[in-house]
């Protein structure tokens, strides 16, 4: 009997693969109101499809690409003062269009349970921050966790008044039967 085994082949991209990996990617860098850059060395394949989905819940993106694509799509993408060489391992791009945070919070989030993650700068304000500062920023909270606390805060001297007016009405009322009580 014999048993033929399949071993899929890394091939390299076609340079129509390349130029959409690039067209994607500065698209991606574009539009980010927050991006982060980590190490994925050593990340099995389910774990980076679970970190995928995670932020594909939160409408944000993750794309693994070698570094010269990178490079180019931070050129493309108007990011060229972002020095990429000074990051180190295989890199991956973490990228939300809607909040500055997300990326930053899932990423060290799956950071602490994942070791092979590994966190190696980002993007805000279309400048590079370092480390410690996406960490700060993985700790602060969502825009509708945000708006939320606002209105919270908006609505807690109305519903405050709101209670004081009944109170008096209350009084009122109390006070109105304690004289038909009074008159019965």
């Amino acid at each position: 009997m014999v048993v033929c085994e399949f071993v899929a082949v890394h091939m390299p991209k076609t340079k129509q693969q390349k130029q959409e990996t690039i067209k994607n990617l500065t698209k991606e860098l574009k539009n980010a109101k927050g991006a982060v850059f980590a190490d994925y060395t050593g990340l099995k394949v389910n774990e980076m499809q679970e970190l995928r989905a995670k932020l594909k819940e939160t409408n944000s993106t993750y794309t693994a690409s070698r570094r010269t694509l990178l490079k180019r799509a931070l050129k493309d993408s108007g990011l060229d003062s972002v020095d990429i060489d000074a990051l180190s391992g295989s890199l991956s791009v973490a990228a939300s269009s809607e909040d500055e945070v997300t990326p930053a919070r899932i990423i060290a989030e799956f950071a602490r349970d994942h070791e092979a993650l590994k966190i190696q700068g980002g993007i805000l304000e279309n400048k590079f921050i370092d480390i410690l500062k996406v960490e700060e920023l993985s700790h602060l909270l969502t825009k509708p966790e945000l708006l939320a606390k606002v209105v919270g805060t908006i609505n807690a001297p109305v519903a405050g008044f709101v209670n004081v007016l009944a109170g008096n009405l209350r009084g009122l009322v109390q006070a109105l039967n304690a004289i038909k009580e009074q008159k019965a």
